[in-house]
């Protein structure tokens, strides 16, 4: 009975982590989620991990994206066509990762999250530029980028953020606080997209989901809260997160 206690708790403790990241970055919070569950919570089985991940992740995803709607800084129209063609790409990337063995699919996600930590780090210095509006040549480049994300997303079973929020600005030139808010519409379609998938194979835990979640409600508040606060701060937010995923990543390496 104890051991059930301590193993929600450490669920709920991770969910809030893992919103907190999720509302102040918009993205690569989601990446946390995996290791905090296998290596902290205790999850043996991988795809367990993977698929409580995506429900919690797209959960948690969601209640970002409420307040950041207040804030009125989602593109509606984009982050609908980024949404559509990645969903369909989260679905075949679940398949494919389904389909792989538990302790391979954990060392290609140690090697993901050195990728992330890198593009984090890289990318410390970006600043907003002016917010641009909805413009229909841009299209083909969202639907593109959207598909490629989205597949990455279901195979890892993460919201995939960190690639969503370059690739919007990349497609459409938008402002960096409007790709972050814009992308956590495709991290909650994604991530529930890729939740199906595992859901019908019979791979999610849904207990520790929703105490994951629970706490990912108090994360997000406070992520979203403080990234409009501490927006002249960003640079060096972006350089101690990119250093924490550096360091889970070799860690997991290490001890998988």
């Amino acid at each position: 009975m104890t051991l059930d206690v301590l193993h929600y708790f450490l669920g709920a403790a991770s969910g809030c982590l893992v919103g907190f990241t999720l509302g102040l970055f918009g993205g690569g919070g989601s990446i946390l989620a995996v290791p905090l569950l296998v290596h902290l919570v205790g999850v043996v089985n991988v795809h367990v991990a993977i698929a409580t991940s995506a429900v919690a992740v797209a959960a948690n995803a969601f209640i970002s994206l409420l307040f950041h709607a207040r804030h009125g800084t989602v593109q509606w129209k984009y982050a609908a066509l980024y949404s559509a063609t990645g969903m369909v790409g989260a679905w075949v990337g679940a398949a494919i990762g389904k389909a792989l063995d538990g302790a391979d699919l954990l060392a290609l996600f140690s090697g993901l999250m050195i990728v992330i930590s890198l593009n984090v780090f890289y990318r410390r210095h970006t600043v907003s530029a002016a917010t641009t509006g909805f413009v229909a040549s841009n299209a083909p480049k969202v639907l593109a980028v959207g598909a490629g994300t989205g597949t990455v997303s279901g195979f890892f079973g993460i919201g995939g953020g960190f690639l969503i929020v370059p690739g919007l600005i990349f497609a459409t030139g938008m402002a960096t606080i409007n790709a972050v808010a814009t992308s956590l519409v495709a991290i909650v379609a994604f991530g529930a997209t890729t939740a199906l998938s595992y859901s019908l194979s019979g791979f999610v835990d849904w207990p520790l989901a929703a105490v994951f979640v629970g706490g990912g409600a108090a994360g997000a508040f406070c992520g979203c809260s403080a990234v409009h606060m501490l927006q002249h701060r960003r640079s060096l937010l972006n350089t101690s997160f990119a250093g924490l995923v550096m360091i889970l990543a070799i860690a997991m390496l290490i001890w998988r």
